[in-house]
């Protein structure tokens, strides 16, 4: 059995993504780790929960590959927003190419992680990516 922390007990966030079996695996293991987990199967559907939320996500996942609006302008379109500009999207691919995570993070991602998701990591990914953010760095340190 996979032993998930809790890290993100109470926090809502938004997993992006036209894959269904990639939405499943990602929310099921959020939902384990704690959060209150919303999905979008594509760019406009995402922007819309976005639009409707009462507050900003605590972060968001995206998808980079995705019909009709990629992930890349799904993040244009967010940091147009000013209520979302500090949420922190992280970008999920299965581009692993040289020099992806490079170009990820220089439009705006606050990081990367490559599909196919490990179920086994996939949380401690997280963790290790949003721990250097510093209002989330103290809950996020004892796990």
């Amino acid at each position: 059995m996979i032993k998930i922390p809790r890290a993100f007990v109470g926090w809502d966030v938004l997993v992006i993504d036209d894959e269904p079996d990639n939405l499943e695996v990602a929310s099921r293991l959020l939902k384990y780790g704690g959060a209150n987990v919303v999905v979008a199967r594509d760019g406009k559907q995402a922007l819309e929960l976005v639009a409707a939320h009462p507050t900003p996500f605590k972060f968001i996942l995206c998808d980079l590959s995705m019909p009709d609006m990629d992930g890349w302008e799904v993040l244009y379109r967010l940091q147009q927003d000013s209520r979302q500009q500090a949420v922190p999207v992280i970008a999920l691919t299965a581009h692993a190419m040289a020099g992806d995570r490079e170009r990820g993070l220089a439009a705006g991602f606050h990081n990367y992680i490559t599909k196919p998701l490990d179920p086994l990591h996939f949380v401690h990914q997280l963790i290790t990516i949003l721990i250097d953010i510093p209002e989330y760095a103290e809950h996020l340190k004892t796990f």
